[in-house]
């Protein structure tokens, strides 16, 4: 894992918008703003970094992306491990992009810029949200999913909020959550290219709602197909537009 998107909710909107990727290399860390961070006229900034024109480096992770990690001195740091299906060798930007990052005090998350792996297969990790506004036979329907289970995208047309928003469903079909929102509008487009083959990655029956059902997403891109190309994803960094 090299780098992750940072994405924004417009409290006005509620629409998602890209505004940052996170990089690491050479056990550095870089953050620039991105053409998405110009798209919403209440966007400000994130935290001290004001300067959109800026590239911003660090030997260590940003405070602002820091504080949406457990600490490892935690007593229940390994059951987050557990959660998140990694183990202790899993670096910060791999818990950020399991976790979503995501706080209760802002409208940010995180997504991972996802690579073709040895298989030629993209694959994509995330918790089903929403289960709070499930049924309790459809909560309950999660206590009985099992680790590689199928499940499916199903567009909500009946959404009048998020004319993006996608299901997740089992095989019968009963509704297991949603899709997050800031990951939704890619995997429609996906979604149209070429199968998704989703299933149940792991099942958290004591974990706190948000880290209840992790889920996989893997597809074989097809030639010539490209993520991360939009506008919103190129960089604002003068020195970045100019390499």
């Amino acid at each position: 894992m090299k780098a992750l998107y940072i994405a924004w909710q417009d409290p006005e909107t509620r629409r998602w918008h890209t505004v940052g990727r996170l990089s690491r290399e050479n056990e550095h860390y870089q953050f620039v703003y991105t053409r998405g961070a110009l798209e919403s006229p209440h966007f400000d900034s994130l935290g001290r970094m004001r300067d959109k024109q800026k590239i911003y480096r660090s030997d260590t992770l940003f405070p602002l992306f820091a504080n949406r990690l457990l600490a490892t001195s935690r007593p229940e740091y390994p059951d987050y491990l557990s959660w998140m299906g990694v183990d202790e060798n899993a670096n910060e930007l791999e818990l950020l992009a399991r976790s979503g990052g995501r706080r209760g005090t802002d409208q940010l998350c995180v997504y991972p810029e996802v690579e073709v792996n040895e298989q030629g297969e993209m694959v994509l990790y995330f918790f089903s949200h929403g289960l709070r506004y499930l049924s309790p036979t459809e909560q309950g329907a999660i206590g009985c999913v099992k680790t590689g289970d199928s499940l499916q995208l199903t567009p909500d047309d009946d959404n009048l909020h998020d004319r993006y928003a996608l299901l997740l469903e089992t095989g019968k079909p009963v509704r297991v959550g949603y899709c997050p929102r800031y990951l939704s509008q890619d995997l429609l487009f996906i979604r149209e290219q070429t199968q998704i083959h989703l299933s149940v990655e792991k099942i958290n029956p004591d974990a706190p709602v948000q880290f209840r059902l992790l889920c996989k997403a893997a597809f074989v891109p097809p030639e010539g197909f490209e993520l991360y190309t939009t506008e919103s994803h190129q960089p604002l960094a003068r020195e970045m537009m100019a390499a």
